[in-house]
């Protein structure tokens, strides 16, 4: 805190010397026009809760395949990605000892709830492409937003620009077999705006047994109805199959990174995925100051997953809405603004397992065997919230707010009867997640922030469930509270944006999947953590000439993560390392724009030793990747734009890996597969074709 006000006085006195007019912008504003424009009207968070976006001038860092890279350039954020299809996105530390897959956050869609039931969010069924921005609000603090632990993400589909019909198409090409094309179609009038894309990806990847194809279809579309009135659908289709090549030991890793697991390659593991998401929306307003907007939602997955030790087949059917009201009232010539609303989110959730008889099926699979379990679980959460922000001064405003949540699980076992029969539900209790939000702006809009907020995570399916298939009764919710001060910055005349955020949230009843067996995790709440930071992100833009902009770009995490009580059977390990999460990440760029149409584009990043045990006995080397992407756009004709762009990825070829797994455990004598290889250095290339019809 200290800290924190030293850097705020030093820079509010260095500017007041100056005398300099800093104008009132927001975090997204040194962005060329067209971009910020969109960059605002995509940011979801309300009154003022912080948040940070990223949007297509941070896109353009890297290829079209690379939105996880692009989301590490966020301090505080941190994804590890096995493959395309596989990625664990953890924030602040949250999520990181999750073994597979992203949980203890909310994922939105165009302000659609995309989490499923259980809390598993699977950004990797978007495409960067049609991306306009990405808003990730870090914390608890999101009151409208699930108040969990780890935060949300927000994903805002592309829009079209008002009074334009253009037809566009982006094509790449890379190593790895990569084959990568977009095709569009926008439009937009005074009533009707409509953005349709499509879109196909094939990589053969890195690895062996590491293939992926994906199509998808998004239709983003608006109508409006009147002056009051607006209508809007969104319809995003994804299919796609990916191989598995998993993970490997240290050994394996170190000798050659492009080998699969030995079964996953044996047993040619893949998953097969079929997602949709529908969604209808009105947005009405009531008076100039009041509006609402309610959705209704209806999401479906179908997947199925040949792996060495069964064959997973599963589909999930999900619905819901969403209703939030934004308003406002004045109290002696002061703005207050207020929001309320709920959500529910229900799904129904069918899976069984097969046996997998790869190892009779000789150097031609998995093949389908008997039937080992079918299971079926209903799942629904209720989240209601509310925020108020009002004036305490003409330069200091408090928000509160307060998200209620319930959740309840009900599992069927369609497989045994009798006694035998596993069936049972849980019921959570309800969960009060209040927040209070402090802002003080000087000099003028130089603000700084302090934010207390309380927030959850529910257990996720294999902590709810013990190896048998038996409702866990012991498993409750994670829960915690977060303490945040921080500081917005624009200086030497809104050229220089310096972000500094310092935060320590302590979280109770740990949610701990252990690992017993190759598919057989039992949950259990096993002590509390302290995760306490600082974040720091800079961004200056340098006009040099007439004709040529340089913006050098940083961000810095330090993520001092602890156990505070954690004791594992006869193990104690209170006061070691959160494991799975780096103490030191630095990320680094330079971006230069000449006004003909070239730029040039360079990255690092560095990523510090990961603790993979929590007895701090292994930890991943640390590792600095640099990427770098040239390229060129020209107007040819009042018709006809044209992009061309050329980058290469991890241009050092460092050995690195991109995910680790913690605590892994070997199984029939084989050593413990901590490691997914990231990829060595490759190439891709762009062709973009933009004609306005």
């Amino acid at each position: 805190m200290r800290s924190l006000v030293v850097c705020v006085v030093f820079f509010s006195l260095h500017m007041m010397s100056f005398g300099q007019d800093i104008m009132i912008k927001d975090s997204v504003n040194q962005l060329k026009e067209v971009v910020l424009i969109d960059s605002l009207k995509a940011k979801q968070a309300t009154g003022i809760t912080p948040s940070q976006v990223i949007d297509i001038k941070n896109f353009q860092n890297f290829s079209p395949v690379e939105m996880v890279s692009s989301l590490n350039q966020i301090p505080g954020v941190y994804v590890l990605s096995g493959a395309l299809n596989t990625n664990r996105i953890t924030i602040r530390g949250v999520g990181a000892r999750t073994p597979y897959g992203t949980d203890k956050l909310r994922l939105y869609y165009n302000d659609i709830p995309i989490t499923n039931g259980t809390g598993f969010s699977t950004i990797e069924a978007y495409d960067l492409e049609n991306m306009n921005s990405i808003e990730v609000i870090k914390g608890p603090k999101g009151t409208a937003f699930g108040a969990n632990l780890g935060g949300a993400i927000v994903l805002n589909p592309k829009e079209a620009l008002q009074q334009t019909t253009t037809l566009s198409n982006n094509f790449t090409v890379g190593s790895y077999g990569l084959l990568k094309n977009s095709l569009g179609f926008t439009h937009s009038d005074d009533r009707l705006a409509l953005e349709l894309h499509y879109g196909h990806m094939t990589l053969e990847g890195y690895r062996e047994n590491n293939r992926f194809e994906r199509d998808g279809i998004l239709l983003n579309t608006s109508y409006t109805i009147n002056t009051k009135n607006k209508i809007a659908f969104l319809l995003n289709h994804v299919d796609y199959n990916a191989q598995i090549a998993s993970s490997i030991s240290q050994d394996a890793f170190e000798e050659d990174p492009t080998q699969a697991a030995f079964t996953w390659k044996a047993a040619k593991g893949y998953e097969a995925n079929k997602y949709t998401l529908a969604g209808i929306s009105l947005t009405h307003a009531f008076n100039p100051k009041l509006s609402n907007t309610t959705s209704l939602f209806y999401t479906y997955l179908d997947h199925y997953e040949p792996r060495p030790f069964n064959i997973l087949d599963e589909f999930t059917n999900g619905y819901g809405f969403r209703t939030r009201f934004l308003g406002d009232f004045k109290i002696r010539d002061h703005l207050t603004q207020y929001s309320f609303g709920a959500e529910l989110y229900k799904d129904e959730y069918n899976w069984s397992t097969y046996e997998n008889l790869y190892e009779t099926n000789t150097e031609e699979g998995s093949i389908k065997g008997d039937l080992l379990s079918d299971n079926k679980e209903f799942r629904t959460q209720f989240n209601a919230f509310g925020t108020l922000t009002f004036p305490l001064a003409d330069f200091f405003s408090a928000q509160l707010g307060l998200n209620i949540n319930k959740t309840f699980y009900d599992f069927r076992d369609l497989y045994k009867s009798g006694a035998e029969n596993t069936s049972g539900n849980r019921r959570f209790g309800t969960i009060f997640s209040p927040s209070l939000n402090l802002r003080y702006s000087f000099y003028p809009k130089q603000e700084v922030y302090m934010n207390i907020s309380r927030g959850f995570s529910n257990p996720s399916l294999e902590e709810t469930l013990t190896p048998d298939g038996i409702i866990n009764p012991d498993i409750s919710q994670e829960t915690g509270t977060n303490y945040e001060v921080g500081c917005d910055l624009f200086l030497v005349n809104n050229n220089l944006k310096i972000n500094v955020a310092l935060y320590r949230m302590s979280i109770k009843n740990l949610l701990v999947a252990q690992r017993i067996g190759e598919d057989e995790f039992i949950g259990k709440n096993a002590g509390s953590t302290k995760h306490q930071g600082i974040e720091l992100m800079l961004d200056y833009n340098l006009q040099l000439t007439s004709q040529f902009k340089l913006t050098p770009f940083m961000s810095y995490s330090y993520s001092n993560h602890k156990f505070v009580d954690f004791i594992d059977g006869d193990n104690d390990y209170s006061g070691n390392p959160l494991t799975g999460v780096p103490k030191h990440r630095l990320n680094t760029g330079l971006q230069l724009q000449w006004r003909n149409g070239f730029y040039w584009n360079t990255t690092h990043q560095y990523v510090g030793s990961i603790p993979l045990t929590d007895a701090n006995t292994l930890s991943s080397d640390s590792f600095n990747l640099w990427h770098t992407r040239l390229g060129y756009k020209k107007q040819l004709s009042e018709k006809l734009r044209i992009g061309i762009d050329f980058g290469i990825n991890n241009f050092t070829d460092t050995h690195y890996a991109q995910s680790v797994l913690i605590n892994a455990v070997g199984f029939g004598g084989s050593d413990p597969r901590y490691f997914y290889p990231g990829n060595d250095r490759n190439f891709y290339g762009s062709l973009l074709l933009k004609y306005s019809l």
